[in-house]
This record gives structure tokens, C-alpha cells and sequence, in this order.
């Protein structure tokens, strides 16, 4: 049995997750917004997620991992409850030896994304073992293989070479720039930051201002369009990692930087693409973004999240019109419809897409759905840390 946010709301929240049964009663019509904004979802979320798992226990080395973690260290950075941060760090020191070097190579740029907690890591405490970390996953970048154009290539090694997928940019884009702010090449991290952005916008955003899953500079696979080498279809959460990427690079970019217009137009082109496609009866936005009149699509969560938090960054910092903070403020509530508590205390989020290749529409349609699914709790908490304080 679950309760659901409005009766968790209603029940008083935190306290009541602590270990009190939750009652089921009868929920009122409409959350009361000044009781639902006294709930922190963020730490309700993290400690969840804590309770389930252990640093040991949560996973490898990986980017969803990586995901759920920088989600995880915003709240930390907000709340200052230190045993966030002990979390993050007991789970990366299992990866780090003795002498700052991973046992591990980089053939993908999945395996980079958790590489953007090093740099955090090593100005909180200064020890250099995370500075040595870093310096590992920098330096493979010098030999990384990457398009003609400059875009690193999603994977090294065989299926993925020449392509640039949408998802990419989050990967590594976010180590890059912590990497180069933390140790000294700062206008590395930038320019490298901004050649992938404005590369893979080049030849993945449509004319509409969507984006293409993925691109194929040899279109030699199968999904790849012979002559723009773009795949079919304009998946949601491939587009998330775009859009929130494009947010955090422009919190440092200097504001006289001559491609800071650029990447500021292709943000604004993209949210005005999903603001035509959100779903006015729930909020959020559909697993493939521009088909929502099918029946078998779905709206999903973690984009529903990704979107509603570049959105209302982007409100706020003003590369967009104030009309999108509506659109944001919706998806937010659709996202938090999503959000349950069930018979032990813990929290779930629901209707989350699984890792995804790329595919035809029946193939994104068909995608297993999960609960509590990473990709879903740390888009939550991203979104949820944008979202709570404005």
C-alpha cells in the first residue's frame, strides 16, 4: 500500500516517514501549497535512497550513480547535514586508491560523468588523491576520439564510434568545467565545454529547436538518416541532459564571452519547442516529446524533471521570457504527482524510462518503466533544489 503526496502532505511529511505507519485516509481535492512547500522532497528523497542503500551497495562506477550523487550533493550544499557529504565520499573512495588513481580506463563518456564529484571533493577536504582522480579522466580526454568537427564520440571501441548523442554533453561537459575551475585551466574547460555544446546543437537540434537522440558522422547504422545522419525521433530525456547541461554551463560563463548569445539561442529554441509540447492535462512531457497524440506513449519523469529545472533557471536567469515559469511551475507539479510514499516510510518516484539506446518509435514506446530508477531520483533532486527556492 502507498500514500500518496497529498495525503503524506496532509499527515504532516517528515515526521510521519520517520517511522509512524502512514494512515491512507481520504486526501483533499488540492494540496495545500503553503503545507506541501514545509516538506523539503529533497531530503525526503536522499533519505530514502540512503536507507535503501549503503555507499557499498548503491552500484559501480557509473553515470547514473554520478547522477543521483550530484543531486545528492546539492542538498548537502543546502542543508549542510554532513552525512550527505560522508555518503558521497565513502561511495567515491571505493573507486579511488591509495595513490589517487582508478583501476579502471575510460572508453565511453558515461564513464566520466561521475568524475564531476572529484574536483568537489578535493576543495572540501584538499586531499590530492581527488585531484590525481581528476587528472586521470582530463588526461584521457587529450587521446579521446572525437567527430571531425570536434564532438567526442559517444563510445570508443566499436558501435558508437562517430556518433554524438544528445545525452553526451551531461556526461562530460559538467566534469570538464569542474575539473578546469578547480585546477588551474579554466580556459580549457571553457572552451571545450562550449565546442561540445555548439557541436552537438549543430547537428542535433531540428529547425523546430527538438532535438535528434543521437547523430552518426559515418551514417553507417542503421538509424542514421543518409543524408543528415540524425536518428528519427526526439526522445525526452535525451533532451534533458541537453537543456540542463546548457545551464550549468552558463552560470560561469563570462557574460562577455562572444558564443554566450549562441548558446543562450539555442537554449531558448529548445524551451520553446517543449513549451508546445507539454501535456496540458498533467504537466509533464512524453516519453518521445512530439507524439503525444499516440496512444501508447507516456508521459515520463525524469525529462518531465530535467525540463522544469532548465526552464525555471532559465526564467531566472533571464535567457528566456518570465511566460515559461508557468510551463516550469506545471511540470514541477506534474513531477511531484509522481511522487509516493509507500508502507515502509520511503519514498517512491514512478514512471521513470530505464537507460535507453537508440531507436525507432516503437522501441522508445516499448521502454520498461521503472520506480525509484536513478536517472529519476537525481533529475528529481536537481529539479526539486531549482524549483523549492524560487
Amino acid at each position: 500500500m502507498t500514500t500518496s503526496r497529498r495525503d503524506f502532505v496532509r499527515l504532516g511529511g517528515a515526521a510521519l516517514a520517520g517511522g509512524v505507519a502512514l494512515g491512507t485516509g481520504t486526501a483533499s481535492a488540492e494540496v495545500d501549497v503553503a503545507a506541501e512547500e514545509r516538506i523539503d522532497w529533497s531530503v525526503e528523497v536522499v533519505e530514502s535512497t540512503m536507507r535503501q542503500y549503503t555507499p557499498e551497495t548503491l552500484g559501480g562506477w557509473g553515470y547514473t550513480r554520478g547522477l543521483y550523487l550530484w543531486g545528492q550533493w546539492l542538498v548537502f550544499e543546502r542543508t549542510k547535514n554532513k552525512k550527505y557529504f560522508d555518503y558521497v565520499k565513502a561511495w567515491v573512495d571505493r573507486f579511488v586508491g591509495p595513490d589517487g588513481k582508478f583501476s579502471r580506463t575510460f572508453t565511453h563518456l558515461d564513464s566520466m560523468r561521475a568524475g564531476q564529484l572529484l574536483p568537489l571533493l578535493y576543495n572540501a577536504t584538499g586531499d590530492r588523491r581527488y585531484r590525481t582522480a581528476s587528472t586521470q579522466i582530463r588526461e584521457r580526454l587529450n587521446t579521446y576520439s572525437r567527430t571531425n568537427e570536434g564532438g567526442f564520440w559517444h563510445a570508443e571501441g566499436g558501435t558508437r564510434d562517430f556518433q554524438n548523442w544528445s545525452d553526451g554533453v551531461y556526461m562530460v561537459v559538467p566534469f570538464i568545467k569542474k575539473h578546469g575551475y578547480a585546477f588551474g585551466e579554466k580556459d580549457w574547460a571553457v572552451a571545450e565545454s562550449l565546442k561540445q555544446l555548439l557541436v552537438y546543437a549543430k547537428n542535433l537540434q531540428h529547425e523546430d529547436g527538438l532535438f535528434h537522440h543521437a547523430y552518426d558522422e559515418s551514417r553507417k547504422v542503421s538509424w542514421a538518416d543518409a543524408k543528415t545522419g540524425v536518428s528519427p525521433e526526439f526522445w525526452g530525456r535525451a533532451m534533458g541532459w541537453y537543456a540542463i547541461t546548457c545551464c550549468d554551463v552558463l552560470e560561469d560563463l563570462p557574460r562577455n564571452h562572444p558564443d554566450r548569445p549562441k548558446l543562450i539561442s539555442i537554449l531558448g529554441r529548445l524551451i520553446a519547442a517543449l513549451a508546445k509540447h507539454q501535456d496540458p492535462r498533467t504537466g509533464r512531457w512524453f516519453q518521445v516529446v512530439d507524439k503525444g497524440s499516440n496512444p501508447e506513449n507516456w508521459t515520463e519523469t525524469s525529462c518531465s524533471s530535467m525540463y522544469s529545472m532548465a526552464i525555471s533557471r532559465a526564467v531566472e536567469r533571464g535567457y528566456v521570457s518570465r511566460k515559461y515559469d508557468a510551463v516550469a511551475r506545471r511540470g514541477y507539479r506534474g513531477v511531484l504527482d509522481r511522487v509516493s510514499i509507500n508502507a515502509q516510510g520511503q519514498t517512491e518516484i514512478a514512471e521513470i524510462c530505464i537507460g535507453t539506446n537508440v531507436g525507432d518509435l516503437p522501441f522508445y514506446l516499448a521502454r520498461p518503466r521503472a520506480v525509484n530508477d536513478l536517472h529519476g531520483i537525481g533529475a528529481f533532486l536537481i529539479m526539486n533544489e531549482q524549483l523549492r527556492r524560487r
